[in-house]
């Protein structure tokens, strides 16, 4: 290790070493001394590496990290550096009323001032539940200092009945086996919680392994730290790895400006649709990017991720779990089968110092049922679709997620495949489909699309996960498991649905979607990539002239400061002010004394 004398001075020594401000150096140093640390530790040019701690009893996919920060301690001891852990906003999916989705801007918020006001010289950033690693690495990405992720990893695979259930995953078909008559109460809760065996996140491709996943493939954490299991020791082993690689990183001066590159975002497009990932994952990217500065649209997503094909068998778009995919390879393998077809920016630099060739570019499959050769996939073209109209400029529907049956009953139509016309159900958010969705005087039947509105950043307020509507019960009763739906919000990535959500702009913001009325036809192509009401133009222009937005009830400050600056989702649902701070680091510089 270089002898300290010879490094560029750090940031954290402007707070506990400034010859220069004596006053103010004694003023910081002397409280951080006061549960144990020394003089020589934090005047000595030892880098200070903060623990963005996630975890807590509040967000049980992320508590394992209280522990884990152990391990990263350590290895960021061994490696030469002193650490700092801190807490930041919980977010627990799971948990968090109205929709945790409304808490990433906060968190994000919290650790931009941490990073920037602290005596920090890099970060780890803990991350699992959904929207944990976008907050974090937005943060980090705004603020600019060496960073890296550790994840916590999925659950262990959850076992119901002598098969593997999924979390999320099972509660959608619990949902309707109860929607059915086939199971009771006490059975639906026992399907739930046998998909929870242990800690970590879901065990699922859902929002938290696909986001996890994904800043893998950014390069954003060490190889293979993705998919280790919660419980497995490879997980602490990862944890000192993680701990000891940060203070590389700003010995090294390798920021996540300098791996969060345009050709890394395309890298994780790729893997996204690759791995089946959630649909929340383009929301995730986008904010991401926009905060580094970098150009991404939502129409990227369309021309670099469409045509990719599913090579990962794991629910909800497969069989498999999260402890299949590790043992099979986990995110390497999966970017080794890309790289061999030329659809990777192969030079992208990693947080280890290498690029993401020279990570991957030896790591097969060990299960090829899991993770499935480029020329044996799942299924071809298994990206999103990026879809528009009269209703919405945008909005996605995963492909991979369209079942057989679902293609069979609204796709298939002799002449028209991939078309379906039919007649419009509007609901004005959950609480009006859950207590409409029975009503016999709708006369929902299998012509009918469900859609749901009000349900965006603003109108929710966050944006929920409440998409995937389910047909009455009556319906699910004669086999009908899936009625094609439509919204504004966002659904769980745990969910099967092939549902067309994310719609943007939202309906509280007067698009095309605020004066759909029940009983109108709409017409769904997929060939053009096209949502359309079908009203004669003079009247529907009449409808839009006509309306008025509804009256929006706050319930927190946050929600109206959060309402009042939030963009929409094809824009990653940012904070509007917040993406004109790029790099603070480097071109803001240092906060002022606070005294």
């Amino acid at each position: 290790m270089t002898d300290a004398s010879d490094r560029p001075r750090l940031r954290s020594q402007a707070w506990f070493d400034n010859p220069d401000e004596p006053g103010m150096t004694a003023l910081y140093l002397e409280r951080y001394l006061n549960y144990g640390l020394t003089e020589s530790e934090l005047r000595s040019g030892r880098p200070i590496i903060g623990i963005a701690q996630t975890g807590s009893e509040l967000a049980p996919c992320n508590r394992h990290h209280v522990e884990l920060a152990q391990r990263v301690k350590d290895g960021i001891r061994d490696a030469g550096g002193v650490p700092m852990e801190f807490p930041i906003h919980p977010i627990q999916e799971t948990g968090k009323r109205p929709t945790a989705a409304l808490d990433r801007n906060l968190a994000y918020l919290s650790l931009v001032e941490v990073l920037h006001g602290y005596p920090m010289d890099g970060v780890v950033l803990t991350t699992g539940c959904d929207k944990t690693t976008p907050a974090c690495l937005m943060g980090a990405a705004t603020v600019d200092l060496p960073a890296i992720v550790l994840s916590g990893g999925p659950m262990l695979d959850g076992q119901f009945a002598g098969r593997r259930v999924g979390s999320g995953s099972v509660i959608w078909e619990a949902r309707r086996l109860y929607a059915a008559g086939e199971i009771d109460y006490e059975r639906f809760m026992q399907m739930a919680a046998a998909s929870a065996p242990s800690a970590g996140h879901c065990n699922t491709m859902g929002t938290a392994l696909s986001m996890n996943s994904v800043a893998e493939g950014l390069g954003m954490s060490l190889p293979g730290c993705a998919s280790i299991p919660a419980p497995y020791r490879e997980r602490g082993q990862m944890a000192y790895r993680t701990g000891r690689r940060a203070v590389e990183l700003v010995l090294e001066d390798i920021r996540p400006s300098a791996i969060l590159t345009r050709e890394a975002f395309e890298n994780a497009i790729r893997l996204c649709s690759a791995i089946g990932g959630s649909t929340n994952v383009p929301v995730h990217l986008i904010a991401i990017a926009r905060h580094m500065g970098v150009p991404l649209d939502i129409e990227d997503w369309q021309t670099l991720g469409y045509e990719i094909p599913l090579l990962v068998n794991c629910q909800p778009a497969g069989e498999h779990l999260g402890e299949g995919f590790h043992r099979a390879g986990g995110v390497p393998a999966v970017l080794h089968e890309l790289l061999g077809q030329g659809l990777l920016h192969g030079e992208a630099l990693t947080v280890n110092g290498r690029t993401l060739a020279d990570n991957c570019r030896q790591a097969g499959s060990g299960d090829r049922d899991v993770i499935r050769p480029f020329d044996e996939p799942l299924i071809h073209n298994a990206g999103f679709l990026v879809m528009s109209g009269n209703l919405f400029d945008s909005a996605l529907m995963k492909t991979s997620a369209i079942s057989r049956h679902f293609r069979d009953a609204y796709l298939s139509r002799p002449g028209a495949e991939g078309i379906f016309e039919g007649r419009a159900i509007v609901f004005e958010g959950p609480e009006d489909y859950h207590a409409r969705i029975n009503d016999p005087a709708l006369g929902i039947d299998e012509d009918c699309v469900l859609f749901i509105r009000n349900c965006g950043p603003v109108g929710y307020p966050g944006s929920a996960e409440v998409v995937n509507m389910q047909p009455p019960d009556a319906l699910i009763r004669k086999g009908v498991k899936e009625l094609p739906c439509i919204g504004d919000g966002r659904q769980s990535g745990t969910s099967g649905s092939p549902s067309i959500l994310n719609a943007s702009p939202e309906a509280v913001r007067g698009s095309g979607l605020a004066v759909l009325r029940t009983g109108d036809p709409v017409r769904i192509d997929l060939n053009t990539r096209r949502v359309e009401v079908c009203l004669d133009a003079d009247e529907y222009q009449q409808r839009l002239a006509a309306w008025e937005p509804p009256a929006l009830t706050d319930q927190t400050p946050w929600q109206q400061l959060y309402r009042a600056n939030v963009g929409q989702l094809a824009q990653g649902a940012c904070l509007e002010p917040a993406v004109a701070f790029v790099r603070i680091d480097q071109t803001r510089g240092l906060p002022r004394h606070s005294h």
